[in-house]
């Protein structure tokens, strides 16, 4: 049996009807989405749909994914496993060679009478070579499948590019483009997502929408990069002295930066927030539709990103890294008539939505799936809570010579700390104070008072592989 809505809002009084309705779930993904957004304190960032949408959930403000790399990550939240369980640590492995009978998130609720849908890119294929194609998509996830192509992808000779030689999927590369939103691809999405929702209203569903959007290259019409003059665009905070105490391990971005001055490094970031607001209007397309198709009143929905975004914090750019732009992710979730506005600071792991949703929605998951059910924190937002949150990279040093060599950076992040070992300290360690120090920007590890400390961490984080 689902949840029911009175048993999270004692205030309810249609009781028996409730408990003949099931839920129906919208899972709306974006891609590299950081948390610069208003809901999230960004008042810059111009995001009014998904502020919206936060002012009738519950926002999780310290959510984390598991692997920054879209492949890895979307794969761990959508099977409930953990990097080390799926085997997938890249942009090619698929996960069903190495766990073929994982019943995924998806699968679960097509396996139970839902129809199961998806619009757009929720498992991985790349961007913008994938656009149109079903890429590494798992087929036996979905009842129907829906892959939008637009004209940004006709239009990629038209792109600027700000760091070349890298692949435009992989670069600092934007467009202003020319005409409307329906002709972009994410316009198409959201409208191929209102159709399959008007086409299934009737009947219980589970829809995840994967927007392509802040995704490089960033493509947006005109009117979104018009939010943000390019004189109004700040830079991250930083400091010269940033790198003396970190390991040289710990950069994805070398040179920092890409070496670029800052006029291009502003027209990258105004371009990155451009798409934001881009993807933020079509979001409120599909929220629109589903109160039109008086949908709301059942229907969960959960908005994230795949991971988080570096946008020039330690000189560091888009993810593979450890530093909390890029572990943290947005989480936010609707559920009607009980998480009107709250928000919740406790640690919690995009690994937690497969069991939540299954709990929410009376379904059994798989018992060995490895993240928690958030659904007491949404009835409690500040209740006691002391999981972790943990988040891996993978480095491969001298690539392409004889000693090749493949090693994991892993981090564990508590309320208090976050704490970083690389190849399992050989290639360095990192402690940061988030009560002091939320930028990261000091490196407690080699200070004698912290030992306990790291000791303590150090303990915590082997946990979470010890046993895969």
């Amino acid at each position: 049996m689902p949840i029911l809505l009175t048993s999270l809002n004692s205030d309810r009084s249609n009781e028996h009807q409730e408990q003949k309705k099931k839920y129906n779930v919208l899972l709306i993904m974006a891609d590299d989405l950081n948390n610069d957004m208003q809901c999230y304190g960004n008042s810059f960032v111009k995001t009014p749909q998904l502020d919206r949408l936060a002012n009738s959930a519950i926002r999780f403000d310290r959510a984390y994914n598991q692997f920054p790399l879209c492949s890895p990550s979307r794969v761990s939240m959508l099977t409930g496993y953990r990097p080390d369980k799926t085997g997938v640590y890249d942009l090619q492995k698929l996960f069903r060679d190495n766990i073929p009978e994982a019943i995924t998130l998806p699968q679960l609720f097509k396996n139970n009478g839902y129809f199961s849908a998806r619009v757009g890119k929720i498992f991985h294929y790349g961007v913008p070579g994938g656009i149109g194609t079903n890429g590494q998509d798992d087929s036996i996830s979905w009842n129907k499948r829906v892959n939008p192509i637009g004209r940004d992808k006709a239009e990629e000779s038209k792109l600027t590019i700000l760091t070349p030689g890298r692949g435009i999927g992989a670069s600092l590369t934007y467009l202003i483009a020319d005409g409307e939103d329906e002709e972009q691809t994410d316009g198409i999405v959201a409208k191929e997502a209102i159709q399959v929702m008007e086409s299934n209203k009737d009947n219980p569903f589970f829809l995840a929408v994967g927007f392509y959007r802040p995704h490089c290259p960033y493509v947006a019409p005109k009117k979104y990069y018009d939010l943000y003059p390019l004189d109004k665009v700040t830079l991250p905070k930083e400091d010269p002295n940033d790198w003396n105490d970190k390991p040289q391990i710990a950069k994805w971005t070398d040179p920092l930066n890409y070496g670029l001055d800052e006029t291009k490094l502003r027209e990258a970031l105004r371009a990155y927030y451009a798409c934001i607001s881009f993807m933020d209007a079509q979001v409120g397309k599909v929220l629109d539709a589903l109160e039109r198709l008086r949908l709301k009143d059942n229907t969960i929905v959960v908005f994230c990103s795949d991971h988080g975004y570096n946008v020039g914090q330690h000189g560091q750019w888009m993810k593979q890294s450890l530093f909390e732009n890029s572990a943290r992710v947005p989480l936010i979730i609707a559920i009607p008539g009980v998480s009107n506005g709250k928000s919740s600071a406790r640690i919690v792991e995009l690994l937690d939505v497969y069991p939540t949703l299954a709990e929410l929605c009376g379904l059994k998951p798989p018992k060995d799936i490895q993240g928690k059910s958030l659904v007491s924190l949404i009835k409690n937002p500040n209740e006691k809570w002391d999981k972790p949150a943990y988040t891996q990279v993978q480095r491969i040093i001298n690539r392409d010579k004889p000693d090749q060599k493949i090693i994991m950076g892993r981090s564990v992040r508590t309320e208090r700390w976050r704490y970083n070992e690389w190849d399992e300290t050989k290639l360095g360690v990192e402690l940061y104070d988030h009560q002091n120090d939320p930028g990261e920007f000091i490196n407690l590890a080699a200070d004698a008072r912290y030992s306990s400390t790291i000791k303590e961490l150090s303990g915590l984080l082997r946990k979470s592989y010890a046993g895969k």
